[in-house]
C-alpha cells in the first residue's frame, strides 16, 4: 500500500493523521472505552491497555449502543479521540457524536467505510485519511 490509496465511503468528513491502530476483535466505545484517557478497558479485549487517543483507528466490527455516540463526544472533548475511525460496517450512533461535537464547536474525527478485506491488510505505520482516502505516510 506504500504508494497506493484505499477509497473509503465518507460517514463523517474531514482529514487526519496518525499511527493506525488496527483492532483484533469487535469494540463498544461504551463500556469499552475510557472517555477520560482514550484507553481501551473492556476486559476481555485483545488490545486492552493501548489507547484510541490520536490514531487512525480500524475497527472492522463496532458494536453499537446508543451511549457509544456520547463516549466519542466525551473523547473529542477531552483531546483523547481518535484522529479518524475507519469501520468495515457503517455505524450511524458514532456519527451523532461528531455531529453533536461539531455543534459544540469541536472537531470531530472523519469516519470512512472501508472494505473489510482492505481493513485488515492495512500496513502499519502512520496512515493520511483525507477527502475519503487513506494512505500511507511512512
Amino acid at each position: 500500500m506504500s504508494t497506493e490509496m484505499i477509497a473509503g465511503q465518507v460517514l463523517y468528513p474531514g482529514s487526519a493523521e496518525g499511527p493506525l491502530l488496527k483492532l483484533t476483535a469487535p469494540l463498544s466505545f461504551w463500556g469499552g472505552v475510557d472517555p477520560a484517557t482514550g484507553e481501551i478497558i473492556l476486559g476481555s479485549h485483545p488490545e486492552r491497555g493501548r489507547s484510541v487517543s490520536g490514531s487512525i483507528l480500524a475497527l472492522a466490527d463496532p458494536i453499537g449502543s446508543s451511549s457509544s455516540s456520547s463516549v466519542l463526544l466525551e473523547l473529542i472533548h477531552n483531546r483523547v479521540a481518535p484522529a479518524a475511525i475507519l469501520l468495515g460496517t457503517p455505524d450511524a450512533i458514532l456519527i451523532v457524536g461528531c455531529l453533536v461535537a461539531r455543534e459544540l464547536g469541536l472537531k470531530a474525527p472523519p469516519i470512512l467505510v472501508v472494505a473489510r478485506e482492505w481493513l485488515h491488510t492495512l500496513p502499519n505505520g502512520r496512515l493520511s485519511v483525507s477527502d475519503g482516502m487513506v494512505r500511507q505516510i511512512s
